[in-house]
C-alpha cells in the first residue's frame, strides 16, 4: 500500500512550487496503451455569440471518454487549459490519489503538466468536471461512460446528453454579486481566466422564478429555487435555437444517458410523447421506473430506455428548468420526419423538484444487510442574505469532519435546515437511500442524492476506500461559499 503524502512534505513543496509539487506517479503494465485527453480552451457559439470555454477532449475532438467492458480507466491527462487544474472522476471509486480533488495529500495539476491515471473503472453514466476553483461553470467537464458487457449485448442506440448551464459573465464575478465581494472557502476558492462576452448571466433575487413558503422550526422561510439568471441552458452545448438532431430507427430502442452538468441548475427531463423507463441512476442499474417526465439535480444522471414508434417521427427529449420556463433540450427524429421548430421557452413554469422519483426506485443490487457501526446527523444550514451555506453551521474549514474506519458501516441522516434544496456528493463512494423523513426504503444506490429544503434523507455506506473524502452540495456556488466537509478514515489525518 502507498500511503498518501504527508501534510509538512505537501505544504512544504506547495509552498516551494504551487500547484507543480510532487505530482504522483501511479503504476501501470508496461504493455498498456492509455486514452489521451487534454484539457483546453475551445470557442463556442452561444446565442449567435463566441464565448471562450473548456473542453476535455481526445485527440480526435470528441468530449470526455468512453470505455468498453473490461477496459481499465488507464488516461494519461494533459492539462492545457493556461491554467492549474484538476478533473474529478464523478462516480467513480478508484484510489484516494486518483479522485481528482486537490488538498493537502493530493496536488492538483500545473499548467503544461501531465498526470497519469489507473484503475478498475465502475460501470456506468458519470462524468468528469474540474474540481478547482469555478471552471466546471466555465464547461470544464465531459462524459464519462464505462459500459458493462449487458450493455453491449444490449440492442439498443446509446444517446449521451450533457447538460449544462451557461453564462458569458466570469464565474467569480458572478459569485462576487451573491456574496457582495465576500470571499469563499474550500475547494471552490480559486479561480481563473474570463468568459469572452458582453451578455452575463445576472444573480437571480432571493426567491427567483417562483417560491414557495414552507414552514420551518424557527418559522416561515421561502423558498429560494434559483440563484443565477443565467444566459442559456446547453444540451451537448447547443441551445434549442439549434439543438443536436440524432437519427433513430423506427420502432429502435434508445437508451438516454442524461448527466446533469450544470452548476447552479436541476432539470425536468420531458420526454414529450414518449414513455420511458428510468433503469440506472448515478450508474447503477435500479429496478424500471416507468414515466414521462423525471428529475435530477446538479451531479446526477438518470438512464432512461425508449422504444420508440414503428411510424417514426420527430421526438423532442427536453430538459425544463426547475421552477421557470427555460428549457434544452436535444431531438431523436427518423428518416425524413419533419422536425418541429423548439422554443428555448415554455408556456409554464414548472414545479420545484421533490422525492417523488426518488420515492420509486428500488435498487437491483442493495448494500448487503448489515447493523450501522456509525450513525450521525448533518443539517444543511445557510442563506441566501448573507449568502454563505455551511454543514452544521460550519463552512469549509471549519468544519468537523465524519471520522469512520475500514470496514464500518455508515449510516448518516442529511436534514436541511436551509431556504433552498442542496444535492449532496459523496466522493470515493456510493451510497443507498434507505430512508426519506424518516421512513424507510430500499431505495437506490447512487452517489448524489437532493435533499429537499425541510427534508430529511437518510443513506447508508460501507467504508470500503480509505482516503479523506469529500461530502459537499453539489450546487457548485454553494460549495464555494462553505458547504463541504469530508469523511475522513483512521490514519488520514
Amino acid at each position: 500500500m502507498t500511503l498518501p503524502l504527508s501534510r509538512r512534505r505537501l505544504l512544504a513543496a506547495t509552498a516551494a512550487g504551487g500547484c507543480a509539487a510532487l505530482l504522483p506517479a501511479f503504476p501501470r503494465p508496461a504493455f498498456a496503451a492509455a486514452a489521451q485527453l487534454t484539457v483546453d480552451r475551445r470557442t463556442l457559439e452561444v446565442n449567435g455569440k463566441a464565448a471562450t470555454v473548456f473542453g476535455i477532449r481526445q485527440p480526435d475532438g470528441a468530449a470526455g471518454l468512453t470505455l468498453d467492458p473490461g477496459r481499465r480507466f488507464l488516461v494519461d491527462l494533459a492539462n492545457r487549459s493556461g491554467e492549474d487544474s484538476v478533473i474529478h472522476w464523478h462516480g467513480q471509486t478508484p484510489p484516494y490519489a486518483q479522485d481528482g480533488v486537490a488538498d493537502l495529500n493530493r496536488p492538483g495539476i500545473p499548467d503544461g503538466a501531465t498526470l497519469s491515471y489507473d484503475y478498475e473503472p465502475r460501470p456506468g453514466t458519470h462524468w468528469m468536471h474540474s474540481h478547482h476553483g469555478l471552471q466546471e461553470q466555465r464547461l470544464m467537464a465531459a462524459p464519462l461512460i464505462v459500459r458493462s458487457a449487458d450493455d453491449r449485448r444490449a440492442d439498443e442506440q446509446e444517446v449521451v446528453v450533457l447538460l449544462h448551464d451557461f453564462t458569458f459573465r466570469d464565474p467569480a464575478e458572478l459569485l462576487a454579486g451573491l456574496t457582495g465581494g465576500m470571499g469563499v472557502s474550500g475547494h471552490g476558492a480559486g479561480h481563473g481566466g474570463g468568459h469572452a462576452g458582453t451578455d452575463h448571466a445576472a444573480p437571480a433575487p432571493a426567491a427567483a422564478s417562483g417560491h414557495a413558503m414552507h414552514g420551518m422550526s424557527g418559522g416561515a422561510m421561502a423558498m429560494d429555487l434559483n440563484d443565477v439568471e443565467y444566459d442559456a441552458y446547453l444540451a451537448n452545448d447547443r441551445t434549442l435555437d439549434d439543438p443536436e438532431l440524432v437519427r433513430v430507427e423506427r420502432g429502435g430502442r434508445v437508451r438516454l444517458r442524461i448527466i446533469n452538468g450544470a452548476t447552479s441548475t436541476a432539470f425536468h427531463i420531458d420526454l414529450g410523447s414518449l414513455t420511458g423507463r428510468v433503469v440506472a441512476v448515478d450508474g447503477t442499474p435500479v429496478l424500471p421506473v416507468e414515466g414521462r417526465r423525471f428529475g435530477m439535480t446538479m451531479g446526477q444522471r438518470l438512464d432512461i430506455r425508449l422504444t420508440l414508434p414503428g411510424e417514426g417521427g420527430a421526438f423532442p427529449i427536453l430538459a425544463l428548468r426547475e421552477g421557470a420556463v427555460e428549457r434544452t433540450g436535444i431531438v431523436l427524429a427518423s428518416a425524413g420526419a419533419a422536425v418541429p421548430k423548439l422554443s428555448a421557452r415554455s408556456s409554464k413554469t414548472t414545479a420545484a423538484l421533490d422525492l417523488s422519483l426518488e420515492e420509486r426506485l428500488t435498487a437491483l443490487a442493495p448494500l448487503p444487510a448489515r447493523a450501522a457501526d456509525v450513525t450521525a446527523r448533518l443539517r444543511l444550514t445557510g442563506s441566501m442574505t448573507p449568502y454563505v451555506w455551511t454543514l452544521d453551521d460550519r463552512a469549509f474549514g471549519a468544519h468537523a469532519p465524519l471520522a469512520v474506519a475500514k470496514g464500518q458501516r455508515v449510516v448518516l441522516t442529511m436534514e436541511n435546515a436551509s431556504g433552498m434544496a442542496h444535492p449532496m456528493h459523496l466522493h470515493g463512494h456510493h451510497f443507498q437511500v434507505v430512508a426519506l423523513n424518516g421512513t424507510p426504503l430500499a431505495g437506490a444506490v447512487r452517489d448524489t442524492v437532493l435533499v429537499p429544503m425541510g427534508g430529511a434523507v437518510t443513506v447508508a455506506f460501507d467504508a470500503d476506500n480509505p482516503g479523506r473524502w469529500p461530502l459537499h452540495c453539489h450546487n457548485l456556488l454553494h460549495m464555494a461559499t462553505g458547504m463541504m466537509t469530508e469523511v475522513v478514515y483512521d490514519g488520514y489525518a
